[in-house]
């Protein structure tokens, strides 16, 4: 029998190399060999689509690679994700995500909406270049528990400040998380929000620890 580790690693070079196919079948026989769906998407899909996005952000891959590596991972989340027990996907917690505005970068944001899902979240994409009034209004009508802001330039995570302190006047009680490449635990803690997450990889655990320590939805 084919050792879990090594699939994962299979399906995790199919994203990467763009192979629709060969992400559906490797997909297919985790399932046949009773892997758990929800592990293989975060060892092996989502692992995938961290290594593209750093392949991205070093310049090697460029959008239409992205955009091939990013139907080759909807391919296995085809397959996937209807087997997924429906004990893991009861919502945890709702949150609204979006990247800030002036700032087109989304891929490493993606990456995050698609952890959280999988991690049984409700999550709002609000998409990139998103005005902080809007990050305010969708707090508001989806009661969110947590607003998650990601920027990947510095002159834009410069803004978050402003962002954080709208939010903050309309619902002092909701949880802010911020991310992207510029920013640190140092300049998240300086602008006032609650949390930070240096990787999709560790989004999952960084959202938990933030709703434990802040007495929200469990994690």
């Amino acid at each position: 029998m084919k050792k879990k580790n090594e699939l994962y690693k299979e399906i995790s070079d199919a994203v990467v190399d763009f192979d629709e196919e060969r992400a559906m079948v490797l997909a297919k026989e985790s399932l046949e060999l009773g892997f758990d769906p929800v592990e293989t998407i975060l060892k092996g899909i989502s692992a995938g689509m961290i290594v593209v996005g750093d392949l991205f952000e070093r310049k090697e891959y460029f959008v239409p690679e992205v955009l091939m590596c990013a139907d080759a991972m909807q391919r296995g989340l085809d397959i996937l994700t209807p087997h997924i027990p429906k004990e893991n996907v009861s919502q945890k917690a709702t949150i609204v995500i979006g990247t800030v505005q002036g700032d087109v970068h989304d891929i490493g944001k993606n990456i995050v909406k698609l952890m959280l899902e999988v991690g049984g979240y409700n999550v709002h994409d609000l998409g990139k270049d998103v005005a902080y009034e809007s990050f305010v209004e969708e707090m508001n009508r989806t009661n969110a528990d947590i607003v998650g802001m990601s920027a990947m330039m510095t002159t834009t995570m410069m803004g978050m400040e402003k962002g954080v302190k709208m939010i903050r006047e309309s619902n002092p009680d909701v949880a802010i998380m911020l991310g992207g490449a510029p920013l640190t635990a140092e300049i998240v803690q300086k602008f006032g929000a609650d949390g930070y997450s240096a990787t999709a990889g560790t989004v999952l655990e960084d959202t938990g620890n933030l709703l434990q320590r802040l007495g929200k939805v469990g994690s």
